[in-house]
């Protein structure tokens, strides 16, 4: 199996990392979205707190992790839940990656995916042998149809589905018997129009999902979410997925056999992150503050910004080939992810990350102008 797979797309980054490590100030990497800022110190706390943890972890999480994941979906999400209808993770990597050998899929399936996507949805179509299809239409999703994924607020490209949109989706998704998920990581970091002062919509939330007995109708419908970008836990591979409570308990039972159990200690420190609104707030302003500087300074190079209404991704293009511009950035010192790391749908745009410190935004931010900018 492993050699019917592609190769590691970041592994074609190599020239241009090399030609970024030769600028004078050195290099800028703008193109992993890898957080750079602290673990708030509470949930480091509970982290160390919880270390004597001799034995083995609970699969299904610890009573007040999931009740702190069922308050958090209430609060933040607006979505009503219940302690069997969630579940922890290890990251969300992992659960898009074996998300269909969780469900049993194979050959004959198909796995649809966003037209612009993170690989991993393809990825894990290929690992189990069935079919990827990257389609936003709900009306070209076949027959064959067994998992959908969504992604909003997107990566790369920033851009958030509407209930309406999220709505017609789920219907699609019934109507073809398949299990649809919404892959929601971004959702509190929404910056332009209506989002920069309103949630992004759930794809677990009342408006989408319906109802069914006087309570909202979650059957056949997940959401995926986090800890990564809002609390800066990407090390800790803290996430946890919601939803429809009898695929939930499925994936329980496949997880216990396989071992996908995330650590004692980890659960301890997610329970106190998701019960802290204040640090989510803090690290918003930082990526707003960082966005700020970032987008007018492309702009005036002459990027243009498509989509990028939330996440932590500016998706830029100077209508060149993604590699064109890739290049041209690397002369200056900053790497950048080319468009066609996320499929063949965007192959002259590129994603900047805002996970940088706000030197190196800074930094960056004048390079770009200094190298690019019309000179008045």
């Amino acid at each position: 199996m492993r050699g019917a797979l592609p190769d590691y797309p970041w592994d074609a980054m190599a020239p241009a990392i090399a030609q970024a490590a030769k600028h004078p100030a050195g290099a800028i990497d703008l193109s992993i979205g890898s957080p750079v800022d602290p673990t708030p110190e509470p949930i480091r706390r509970a982290l160390r707190d919880a270390t004597d943890a001799p034995a083995y972890p609970a699969t299904t999480g610890t009573r007040e992790l999931r009740q702190a994941i069922v308050a958090w979906y209430a609060r933040r999400r607006g979505v009503e839940l219940t302690g069997e209808a969630v579940l922890p993770t290890v990251g969300s990597k992992e659960l898009v990656a074996l998300l269909p050998f969780l469900l049993g899929l194979g050959a004959g399936d198909t796995v649809v995916h966003p037209r612009i996507a993170y690989p991993s949805y393809a990825m894990g179509a290929a690992l189990v042998g069935a079919t990827a299809l990257a389609a936003d239409d709900p009306a070209q999703w076949p027959e064959t149809t067994r998992l959908i994924w969504l992604n909003s607020p997107g990566n790369p490209d920033g851009r958030v589905s509407d209930a309406a949109q999220l709505r017609a989706a789920v219907a699609r998704a019934r109507e073809l018997g398949a299990l649809i998920v919404g892959d929601e990581c971004y959702a509190e970091l929404g910056w332009a129009g209506e989002w920069a002062t309103r949630p992004t919509p759930s794809i677990l939330d009342p408006a989408v999902v319906g109802e069914r007995d006087g309570r909202p109708d979650h059957s056949g419908v997940l959401s995926v979410y986090s800890l990564s970008k809002q609390s800066n836990l990407a090390g800790y591979r803290a996430a946890f997925l919601a939803g429809d409570p009898e695929r939930v308990a499925e994936l329980l039972t496949v997880r216990k056999h396989a071992g996908l159990m995330l650590p004692g200690p980890v659960q301890a420190a997610m329970t106190v992150a998701l019960g802290d609104d204040a640090h989510v707030a803090e690290q918003r302003e930082r990526y707003r503050a960082r966005r700020a500087v970032l987008l007018p300074a492309l702009q005036a190079a002459g990027f243009r910004v498509d989509g990028s209404e939330a996440g932590l991704y500016l998706w830029v293009t100077r209508g060149e080939s993604a590699w064109a511009s890739v290049e041209a950035l690397a002369r200056i010192g900053i790497l950048a992810g080319p468009g066609t790391f996320y499929g063949e749908h965007s192959p002259e745009h590129i994603r900047l990350s805002l996970t940088a410190s706000d030197e190196n935004i800074r930094a960056a931010a004048e390079r770009i102008i200094a190298e690019f900018a019309p000179q008045k």
